[in-house]
């Protein structure tokens, strides 16, 4: 892409862009044609305060997602494009659009960015199947939980060993000092 003079307007919009794409933890594209403002509202509203929902014009957010370092994204800015920038969990984003884009199927989820790298569509979607942060958290400390408590098992073991053999000793004494009796 050859580089052109740019306004100071565009200029600015496109370093919002960029903070944008350098800032987010994923970005997911779409394709907004055929939803009513009110429609586009209520999408804002369901993926949250951490995600920021904007229409871009495709060359600035071309430009934007070069100078962030993104690249292979130039395929999906077709059409009208518009950019969820996900500042919490990218999980529950994908999730949200997924939602929303089977309520209104006019909404086409194009791709996006996941850790830096370029995802498709489909990849969106198996980001959107996976479970939250908070539950493979919690899967997690419950493995790790019960891995501790077959370690304490484990390192107890020969503990209540020696304590059996003490008290089949005593018994046995026992037995055989009235046996001796």
């Amino acid at each position: 892409m050859a580089d052109k003079p740019v306004r100071a307007d565009k200029a600015t919009a496109v370093a919002e862009l960029t903070d944008n794409f350098r800032n987010s933890q994923a970005t997911l594209l779409t394709e907004y044609r055929g939803l009513t403002v009110s429609e586009i509202t209520e999408l804002r509203r369901s993926l949250g305060s951490e995600t920021k929902y904007s229409v871009s014009k495709n060359t600035l957010a071309k430009r934007a997602a070069t100078d962030a370092g993104i690249e292979g994204l130039d395929a999906l800015f077709t059409g009208p494009t518009a950019l969820a920038f996900v500042g919490g969990d990218p999980v529950e984003a994908a999730k949200g659009l997924r939602a929303f884009a089977k309520a209104h199927p006019v909404l086409v989820i194009k791709g996006g960015v996941f850790e830096g790298k370029a995802v498709s569509a489909e990849e969106v979607g198996k980001i959107a199947d996976l479970e939250s942060r908070e539950v493979l958290l919690a899967k997690l400390a419950g493995a790790m939980k019960g891995n501790l408590s077959k370690a304490a098992a484990t390192f107890q073991a020969p503990l209540v060993k020696v304590a059996r053999l003490a008290v089949a000793l005593q018994d046995k004494r026992e037995q055989d000092g009235s046996a001796e009796a």
